[in-house]
C-alpha cells in the first residue's frame, strides 16, 4: 500500500514538473512575416526563406521559415517577396503657415505609403503641428512615418522664409540657439537668403559647443572649407558643394564678399555659371577628402535639380499623384511656374548642363568616402516634387549618377539612421531593431527602381498591407 502511495506521489510530482517547463500561455506576436527574403542593406547580401517576428514595435525573431509555429494578431506573407528597412527621407518640409496645417499632414499618408518610415524635416514654420502629429502617431492615432525636425531654419535680418530666427551678432545666435533647445530639435537648419559669412560660422561655432547638428544652404561669402572645419555636418544640396569644386573658389567668394557692400550683390545664381567654367578636379577630390575625414555628409537633391531645370518645358497638369495634393499646397506652386517661364533660353540651357554636372559630383563624392544622405525635398512651394514617389526618383537619379543599387539604398536607410544617431536601434533588419520595414515584390539590388513595387509596409510594429496601403491613398485623394 504504501509502495502504491509512492509511485502515485511520484507521477504527480513529475507532471507538476512537466507542467511548469511548458509555457503557461502561447506567445502572440503583433505581426509575422512568412518565407521572406530579407535584403541586408549593410553587406548586400539575399537571406531567403525567412521568418520575422515583431512585437511592440520591435523586431524580436527572426528565423528559417517552418522551423516553428507562430501565432500573430497580423499574418504578412512574405512568399516572393523582398524586405528592406524602411525608407528614409532626409530633406523634406512643412510649411505655409497654419492655414496649410492640414494640408501638410495629408502628406504623412504619402510619405508612408511610399514606405517611407522616417522623414526630416529641414526646416519650416508648423513646428508646433509636427509636435502634435509626432505625439499622435507615437500614441497610434495618426498613421505616418518618424519625424527628425529642425523647427525653424536660422537666417539673417529680412529672411526670406516666414518662421526664420534672425540673426546678426554672437547675442542673437545664443538667443536663436536657447530656443531651438527648448523647443527640442533635433538639429539645426541654417538658411541663407539672409544670413552673413561670420553669422554663418558663428552658428555653426555655438552650435557644436552645445552638441547640436548642423546643417543647411551656405552663404557664397564663405567656402565650405570652412565650415566644414568649423564642424558643420551636413549640406543641402549641391550648389555649396560644386562651388568648393571650383580652382577660383577663394577669388570668387572674395568677388561675392566684396558686392554685398555694393548696389548689385552677386547671389548664388549670378555666380553659378563662374563656378561651372572653372570647375577643377584637383579642388573637387580635395573638398571630398575633407568632408570624409570631418564626417560633412551630403544631400545631393538631385531630382528637385532636374525636376525645376525642365519646368520651362514639363506639363505636369497630368501627372498621376497631382491629385492626391492639396489644391492649397498646389497653389504654392505656381511661384516656381512663373519664375520658369521668364527664365531665358541661355539660363534654361545652363541649368540642364548644371544638373548633368552635379550627377558626376556623386560618384565622385562616394568613391571619397563622403556620406550621402537621400532627400526629395518635397513640400509646400516645391513644385511637382511629390511626398513619397520622389524619394524613389531620388534613388534611380543616384543610380543613374553611378551609384550602384545597394549604395543608393544606404542612402535612404543606414545613412540617415547613422547621420541622426539611431543607427542602433533603427534601419536594419535583425532582433532588437524598430520594426519600421518595407515588403516588396521585386529584388531592389537588381533594379532599384522595383522600391516602388510595395507590397506592404510595416510601420511602429504595424503592417499595412496593399490594400489597407490603397484605402489610405483614397482617404487623402482631391475629392
Amino acid at each position: 500500500m504504501k509502495l502504491s502511495r509512492f509511485f502515485f506521489s511520484l507521477s504527480v510530482a513529475l507532471f507538476l514538473v512537466g507542467c511548469a517547463r511548458r509555457p503557461t500561455k502561447l506567445q502572440i506576436y503583433d505581426v509575422v512575416i512568412n518565407h521572406v527574403t530579407i535584403v541586408d542593406v549593410l553587406t548586400g547580401q539575399l537571406v531567403p526563406n525567412q521568418v520575422v517576428a515583431i512585437a511592440k514595435g520591435k523586431i524580436v525573431e527572426i528565423q528559417v521559415a517552418d522551423k516553428d509555429s507562430y501565432a500573430a494578431k497580423q499574418y504578412v506573407n512574405g512568399n516572393g517577396r523582398y524586405l528592406i528597412p524602411g525608407l528614409w527621407d532626409m530633406h523634406v518640409h512643412f510649411r505655409g503657415g497654419d492655414s496649410l496645417a492640414a494640408a501638410n499632414k495629408k502628406s504623412l499618408t504619402l510619405y508612408l505609403v511610399h514606405g517611407i518610415t522616417t522623414v526630416r524635416d529641414a526646416g519650416g514654420d508648423l513646428t508646433t503641428s509636427v509636435f502634435q502629429w509626432r505625439r499622435e502617431m507615437d500614441a497610434g492615432r495618426l498613421a505616418g512615418p518618424h519625424i527628425f525636425t529642425s523647427g525653424p531654419k536660422i537666417d539673417g535680418p529680412g529672411a526670406y522664409w516666414p518662421g526664420s530666427l534672425e540673426v546678426e551678432t554672437p547675442a542673437q545666435i545664443r538667443k536663436a540657439l536657447d530656443s531651438l533647445q527648448r523647443l527640442k530639435v533635433d538639429y539645426v537648419k541654417i538658411y541663407d537668403s539672409k544670413i552673413s559669412g561670420a553669422a554663418y560660422l558663428e552658428t555653426i561655432r555655438q552650435a557644436q559647443r552645445r552638441g547640436l547638428k548642423t546643417t543647411g544652404h551656405m552663404p557664397y561669402s564663405v567656402t565650405l572649407g570652412e565650415a566644414v572645419k568649423r564642424g558643420l555636418d551636413a549640406t543641402e544640396h549641391l550648389y555649396y558643394v560644386f562651388k568648393a569644386c571650383s580652382g577660383k573658389e577663394d577669388s570668387i567668394t572674395t568677388a561675392v564678399r566684396n558686392s554685398l557692400t555694393s548696389s548689385k550683390p552677386l547671389g548664388l545664381f549670378a555666380v553659378l555659371p563662374a563656378v561651372y567654367d572653372t570647375y577643377s578636379p584637383t579642388a573637387a577630390s580635395q573638398i571630398f577628402t575633407l568632408m570624409a575625414k570631418r564626417h560633412t555628409a551630403a544631400v545631393p537633391t538631385l531630382y528637385i535639380q532636374r525636376t525645376l531645370a525642365e519646368l520651362p518645358e514639363n506639363d505636369h497638369a497630368q501627372d498621376s499623384l497631382l491629385t492626391y495634393i492639396d489644391p492649397k499646397i498646389q497653389a504654392t506652386y505656381q511661384r516656381r511656374q512663373s519664375g520658369a517661364r521668364q527664365q531665358s533660353l541661355t539660363t534654361q540651357v545652363f541649368n540642364r548642363k548644371l544638373s548633368t554636372k552635379f550627377m558626376s559630383l556623386v560618384p565622385q563624392m562616394q568613391a571619397a568616402g563622403v556620406s550621402l544622405l537621400a532627400g526629395s525635398d518635397s513640400g509646400p512651394f516645391n513644385s511637382f516634387i511629390y511626398p513619397g514617389a520622389s524619394l524613389h526618383s531620388e534613388l534611380e537619379m543616384l543610380v543613374l549618377a553611378g551609384l550602384t543599387p545597394l549604395q543608393a539604398l544606404q542612402t535612404a536607410t543606414v545613412n540617415g539612421a547613422r547621420f541622426m544617431g539611431t543607427a542602433e536601434h533603427t534601419a536594419a533588419i535583425a532582433p532588437g531593431k524598430d520594426a519600421d520595414l518595407v515588403l516588396l515584390t521585386a529584388n531592389p539590388l537588381e533594379n532599384i527602381g522595383n522600391v516602388r513595387k510595395i507590397d506592404a509596409v510595416i510601420s511602429r510594429g504595424k503592417a499595412y498591407p496593399a490594400a489597407a496601403l490603397a484605402n489610405m491613398m483614397r482617404a487623402v485623394r482631391n475629392r
